[in-house]
């Protein structure tokens, strides 16, 4: 059974002897249609895979705010700090910390996301807005 059945089942909506419709703006109906003639499939399909696709990205969002919200206040700081650009010693400047404690809050929210180094964290978080802490740092 394709994916998208399965979705559509478990949200209580699988297809049966009568046809589901859902009411789509016209242009984004056009752009569906061109796409599944393309695809060669059934708008349908198309439809329930795009629908799958972004309750996966929701899920994915929703863990990251859930392991953001596990992270420490101060482990929160640095975070956003390095997604910002700053270096373990600007960070430590700024919050009144030792460079050594700067690197021990990197460690931590590292494991936390299950990453291995600042650029992975970087990339993880790359759509976050970290403007609340300031503007990135300087070279």
């Amino acid at each position: 059974m394709a994916i998208w059945k399965q979705l559509l089942r478990s949200l209580g909506l699988a297809p049966s002897c009568e046809s589901h419709t859902y009411s789509l703006d016209g242009n984004l109906h056009t752009v569906l249609v061109q796409l599944a003639e393309r695809e060669q499939r059934l708008p349908e399909e198309v439809h329930a895979d795009l629908l799958a696709d972004a309750l996966a990205q929701r899920g994915d969002h929703e863990r990251l705010w859930w392991l953001w919200e596990s992270l420490s206040p101060r482990e929160q700081d640095v975070t956003a700090l390095t997604c910002l650009g700053y270096t373990n010693r600007q960070m430590a400047a700024r919050l009144h910390v030792s460079p050594d404690t700067v690197k021990g809050y990197v460690r931590q929210a590292l494991v936390r996301y299950n990453l291995h180094g600042k650029n992975e964290l970087r990339l993880l978080l790359a759509d976050w807005d970290f403007s609340a802490w300031g503007p990135p740092a300087q070279s």
